[in-house]
Order: C-alpha cells, then sequence, then structure tokens
C-alpha cells in the first residue's frame, strides 16, 4: 500500500454559518508550518501535545493579523492519523475559514486534503481498520439514535472484534492442512477431515450470527423508504406531518391538493424511516395532478413499506379496492383515518387481505393511534431476536457481501471433506473464507477499493 508523507490540510467543519470553524493539517510539517503563520506568546512549536493555545494567525507577507484563534497541537503518534495534527479554530462562517486555509496552503509543501484523507492516513497508520473507517462515514450520516449507537460501537472496533477470532480458528485449520500436505506420511485422514469439520464449523457459526443481523442493520443504515398511498382526502398529508411533527405537507379538505411527492425523515421507535407523501390515486382529467398520480404510483412500486390510509368515515371505493389488490403481497399497514367520525367503512374485505395486527385505527387529527402505528411498524421489521445491548450489527453492504461469500466457501469446504475431496483441493475454499473475513476489515483490501471506499466521506475527514 502506498503511504503518502506530506502534509495536507482542509476545513474539517461543515460549510455555512456557525460558531466557530476548523482547519485540520496532518503530516510531518503540520507543527512547523502552523509555527510559521501562528503569532502567540507561547513556544508553540515546542509545545506539548494535546494542548490548546491562543493566539493569531498573521500573514507572513504583509505582517497583517488574519484571524483570532484557538489551536490544538496533537503530536504523532497519539493523533487521528497517527500523524502530527494541529487543528486551527476560527471564527464561523465561510470567509474566516477560508482565508486561514489558503494561508495555511501557501506555506511550503502542504497541500489541500482529498476527501477522506485523514481518515485514510488513519487507517493506512494502524490507528484504526477498515470497518471503523467506514463507521465514521455512519456516524456522520446518522439518522436516529439507534443508528448512532450502532456505528459508534463500530468504530470502536466491535465488529472486528467478532471477525478476528473466526479468522484464527480458520487459520488454524490452513496451518493443519499445510502441515499434512507437507508430511503427509503424519496425516491421519479422519482426523484432519474431522478437525475441518469442527473448525469450520464453528467458524460458519459466527459468520451465521453476524449475518443475522444484517437485514435490522441494513435498515438503521439506510432506512426504511415508506410511502404514504390512499386517495385524495383521507389524510395522507395529516399523517406526514404527525409523524415527522412538522406542517410540511399542506392539508386543506380540497381534494387533490398534493400535486407531487413530498420527502421527509422521521424516526419510529429507532427506525429511520423515509416518508414520501405521494399525490392521492385516482383517475383525473386534470394534468397537473394526473402527472402527481404517476410519480406516485411510482413511489409505491420502489416502496419498502405502504402505509396505506383509508378514511373510515366513507365507504370502500373502487379506487380503494383497485389499491388494496396492488398491496396484497407487499409489506403493508393499513390505517384506517378519522376514528373520531361515524364509522362507515366495511373492515371485512380488508381483513381478507392484510393481517388484522396490521390494520391501525387513528384520527390523526386528534393524535389518536400514532403510538399504536409506531409499535405495528417496529414489530414488522426488528423481529426482537437480538439483545437491545447487542449493538454489533453488520450494516454495511460490503461487509455483507462478503460474508455471505465466507460463509458459502466455508460451506463448500465442509460439503467437500464429507465427500472425501482431497484437502489440498478443500484447502482452496478455506483459504478464500479466511482471506474474505480478511477484507471485511481492510487486511486483504486493494488500494482500488481503499480509493472507492474514502471518496464517499466528505472533505476534511
Amino acid at each position: 500500500m502506498v503511504m503518502s508523507h506530506d502534509t495536507i490540510a482542509a476545513i474539517a467543519t461543515a460549510v455555512g454559518e456557525g460558531s466557530i470553524a476548523i482547519i485540520r493539517i496532518s503530516g510531518p510539517d503540520a507543527i512547523a508550518r502552523t509555527t510559521a503563520i501562528f503569532q502567540t506568546k507561547d513556544n508553540f512549536e515546542a509545545a506539548n501535545t494535546h494542548t490548546v493555545h491562543y493566539g493569531h494567525i498573521v500573514d507572513p507577507a504583509t505582517n497583517e493579523r488574519v484571524e483570532e484563534v484557538l489551536v490544538t497541537i496533537m503530536r504523532g503518534p497519539r493523533s487521528f492519523t497517527g500523524e502530527d495534527v494541529v487543528e486551527i479554530g476560527t471564527h464561523g462562517g465561510v470567509i474566516a475559514a477560508q482565508n486561514v486555509l489558503q494561508l495555511v496552503l501557501r506555506q511550503g509543501d502542504v497541500r489541500l486534503a482529498e476527501p477522506g484523507e485523514f481518515t485514510k492516513r488513519a487507517f493506512l497508520n494502524g490507528r484504526i481498520d477498515l470497518t471503523q473507517a467506514e463507521a465514521v462515514i455512519d456516524l456522520i450520516r446518522s439518522k436516529s439514535d439507534r443508528a448512532f449507537q450502532v456505528a459508534r460501537k463500530q468504530s470502536e472496533g466491535a465488529l472486528t472484534k467478532q471477525i478476528k477470532p473466526l479468522r484464527q480458528q480458520i487459520l488454524e485449520v490452513i496451518a493443519h492442512v499445510e502441515v499434512n500436505i507437507d508430511y503427509p506420511e503424519h496425516d491421519v485422514e479422519e482426523l484432519t477431515s474431522a478437525f475441518i469439520r469442527t473448525q469450520c464449523g464453528m467458524a460458519l457459526e459466527g459468520v451465521n450470527r453476524l449475518l443475522k443481523t444484517a437485514s435490522e442493520g441494513k435498515i438503521l443504515r439506510e432506512g426504511i423508504v415508506t410511502a404514504i398511498v390512499g386517495r385524495p382526502n383521507v389524510g395522507k398529508s395529516s399523517l406526514l406531518n404527525a409523524l415527522s411533527r412538522s406542517n410540511k405537507a399542506i392539508v386543506t379538505d380540497i381534494p387533490g391538493t398534493t400535486r407531487d411527492v413530498i420527502e421527509e425523515y422521521v424516526t419510529i421507535n429507532g427506525i429511520p424511516l423515509r416518508l414520501l407523501d405521494t399525490a392521492g390515486i385516482r383517475e383525473t382529467s386534470d394534468v397537473v395532478e394526473r402527472i402527481g398520480v404517476e410519480r406516485s404510483r411510482s413511489a409505491l412500486e420502489d416502496a419498502d413499506l405502504i402505509l396505506f390510509v383509508l378514511n373510515q368515515n366513507e365507504p370502500l371505493h373502487d379506487d380503494d379496492r383497485e389499491l388494496m389488490n396492488k398491496l396484497a403481497d407487499r409489506q403493508v399497514v393499513v390505517i384506517l383515518n378519522k376514528i373520531d367520525l361515524p364509522k362507515q367503512l366495511d373492515t371485512s374485505e380488508l381483513e381478507r387481505l392484510f393481517p388484522s395486527e396490521r390494520i391501525v385505527q387513528m384520527s390523526v387529527q386528534e393524535e389518536q393511534g400514532i403510538d399504536r402505528l409506531e409499535q405495528v411498524v417496529s414489530d414488522m421489521f426488528f423481529t426482537g431476536g437480538i439483545e437491545t445491548n447487542d449493538l454489533t450489527y453488520v450494516t454495511n453492504v460490503r461487509h455483507i457481501s462478503l460474508l455471505e461469500r465466507a460463509k458459502q466457501s466455508l460451506t463448500d469446504a465442509i460439503d467437500a471433506t464429507n465427500a472425501g475431496v482431497p484437502i489440498d483441493i478443500t484447502q482452496i475454499d478455506i483459504t478464500q473464507a479466511w482471506e474474505l473475513l480478511g477484507e471485511v476489515i481492510g487486511d486483504a483490501a486493494g488500494e482500488s477499493l481503499l480509493d472507492q471506499i474514502f471518496s464517499q466521506f466528505c472533505l476534511g475527514k
């Protein structure tokens, strides 16, 4: 792996107005280049690691003060990247941070960091493994407290602690097989076969335990695409507003008010939902509304979860029945809205198509039934088979794919052993499983893969 030994810098805080901004510098010349532009009463270049210093950034060319700052020094290897790191805290806003960054970049061989390069250096310098590096992205993008806690645990190496013992078990098999290939006169075939079955079986159980968390982990990481559908004026936009605790969608008594798909992120019992409030699905001669209805049908096709809203104050309509038949084999929660009004809807047709536990009575306007809806959604997607304090979820699509391939390799190795295949052939599958698990934590990651992963990071991370 090619290591970079130059010095890099970037703004580490989000662009826009704020109380402070941080310019991060990492590399062998980070302290010296900062010293050249930092005016303080202390001897900054000789300062102890992990100390904060007050002063001013000064342009050496004009001796003009550019900004009042607090500067933190972290000497390698006791820093995030494992290198000397300096963080310059400026006033917030775009101009102050950019002025200081440009001045830093003019000091000798300091270049602008690539996206994710600070975290990439932390990985290359052995400060973190690849699963921890990828968890940094998940921390930033977390859309719920539960997703954040899972990402935090992974950033501390929780998944690596599960993977390493599995690799060790497989490595013992590889070593055993290698010895028997080199010294066949000492091999007892039955004992070797039994050892392969036992060790690979134990590793397979561990891989399966991790994969059991994959569906829930993927939900925590990416959220559930949830379409709110139904005829016009049944309360879809009111439901969106109630779940998001906002007034994003316009609510009126006029049918067809929503002409396009409105999107909002919400969290239900720790599960992030990407809510799509769709235009009411009905036949219409209105050109604009018809476009909205087509977009609603498209959102319906792409959704993981569908909240099908009906007005229980009205009998079932033909448009309702058409939707019901389309949704019969999908993940659906039926919402009978407006229970504060007299009931006119016969639920017998609904109960033939949908499980009774997924039919929820609500009055969105009166805020009745929201808790019940949240519980039903939670029960649908979280099985409860994982203890709440076990936060080692597999959330990353790359990890899931590698684990599934490792599972197949271990299964093939066990099947080959049972079929009496020579151990030097079986070893191919065993070694492949070991390498695949190594790819998860970065022990066998190629440079192109690393470039792809770290390019997803924001600048300055």
